[in-house]
């Protein structure tokens, strides 16, 4: 990790992300922006929270770590989200590993600052309420669909939702990465994607995929989306 002392690009992803309006100027007199090369570790499960991050530019994997030290991999996050918020309510060592999967700025507000501030800041509250809200609905939606429903069902539902008015979707992720976040294997999704070729419902080309037949995918999603946090 390296904390990068330009304050004016620190203020540009403030102003860009409207970061001000959610945390207030106050408590961003603390921020600081940190910067992780890809495959770097920014937070590592059970360890203390030092920073709550705002991921403002770049992309990062949230995986879980299980006793008999193996992981799953639960999510991958590239618009503006927040790291650590229960990890701050609660007061307790860190749950997930999570690393940087492309070049990754975040703006970094030390814990024990916030921790001092937030039963007295409505503003502070109202942030972690409404992003604890996002992810609870967001986990709970995708580990129902991904339990209920087969792979074509979810892979449908992602594409749909990743589907531009040019008719097509261009992936942003590797096809490994989409097959962990949809509960899947790289193999069980290559699969799964020449049957809906062989039925024209798609055509796939690199990382392109064009969509052939927009009824029929929006009928195989079963009208439910899966939230690509």
């Amino acid at each position: 990790m390296r904390r990068i002392s330009d304050r004016k690009l620190l203020r540009t992803y403030i102003d860009k992300h409207n970061i001000e309006e959610i945390l207030g100027e106050d408590i961003l007199k603390n921020a600081q922006l940190h910067f992780f090369e890809r495959n770097e570790f920014i937070l590592e499960a059970q360890t203390e929270l030092e920073y709550y991050y705002l991921l403002v530019d770049g992309k990062i994997k949230v995986s879980y770590l299980f006793e008999n030290g193996k992981s799953m991999q639960l999510k991958f996050y590239k618009d503006f989200n927040t790291i650590g918020d229960l990890e701050l309510l609660k007061n307790i060592p860190v749950l997930c590993d999570i690393e940087a999967v492309e070049d990754t700025y975040l703006i970094a507000i030390p814990a024990a600052t916030l921790r001092k501030e937030y039963f007295n800041n409505i503003m502070l509250l109202h942030h972690l309420v409404d992003s604890l809200s996002e992810k609870l609905y967001a986990t709970i939606n995708n580990s129902s669909y991904n339990f209920v429903y087969p792979l074509i069902n979810r892979l449908s539902s992602y594409l749909i939702e990743h589907i531009t008015d040019k008719n097509y979707v261009t992936l942003n992720s590797s096809f490994k990465e989409i097959a962990q976040f949809l509960g899947t294997t790289y193999r069980h999704l290559n699969r799964t994607l020449k049957e809906m070729e062989e039925e024209l419902i798609i055509k796939c080309d690199g990382k392109k995929i064009y969509i052939l037949d927009e009824k029929r995918l929006n009928d195989l999603s079963k009208n439910l989306y899966i939230k690509s946090l």
